[in-house]
């Protein structure tokens, strides 16, 4: 599916449940505006001179924002089929993406820790877990909605190594997509 149908895809359905569920109130964000926020392209490999399943692959990302909700649609190709079967976690960090340094794209964004409550809940209501399987074709899908509008800025989704656990921990950063807005 091209960056255009997933956009197309998403604002549909976000626009869908956006009728039916109740908006929460973002400070940070224009409750009646629709944003549509895009990324697609290689992955950048965070763990360079070690051989892993995302060397080739490509990712692309629709994040449909409205009424203070997100709507995040992820799709890989290209992963090498030799992990199919497997569950990776992926998430949306507060850094950039940046080869060969997982460390810059800092900690996972979270909605509370922005809104500054103490301590952060760390689940997958505060955060962006895209977690997926990796399939026999070279594929993985992830689809989430948030209560929450994710601030604009340089930011990263992070391929981790293993799915997410309750904690949010989802083992080393294996390769990231930048994002941007």
């Amino acid at each position: 599916m091209t960056g255009t149908k997933l956009a197309a895809a998403g604002t549909a359905i976000l626009l869908s449940t956006a009728i039916f569920a109740p908006a929460t109130a973002d400070a940070h964000t224009d409750r009646g505006a629709t944003q549509v926020v895009s990324a697609h392209g290689n992955l950048r490999d965070l763990q360079l001179g070690a051989a892993g399943p995302f060397d080739h692959a490509r990712a692309t990302l629709v994040m449909v924002q409205h009424r203070g909700r997100s709507l995040v649609v992820f799709q890989v190709r290209g992963i090498d089929r030799s992990v199919a079967g497997r569950d990776f976690g992926a998430h949306l960090h507060v850094g950039p993406c940046v080869t060969g340094d997982g460390a810059a794209a800092g900690p996972h964004y979270n909605a509370d820790a922005v809104a500054g409550n103490i301590p952060p809940r760390v689940d997958a209501t505060t955060e962006v877990w895209l977690d997926f399987t990796a399939t026999r074709a070279g594929t993985g899908f992830a689809l989430t909605q948030v209560a929450f509008a994710p601030l604009p800025g340089r930011r990263a989704i992070v391929i981790h190594q293993e799915p997410t656990d309750p904690q949010g921990a989802a083992g080393p950063r294996l390769a990231c997509l930048p994002v941007e807005w």
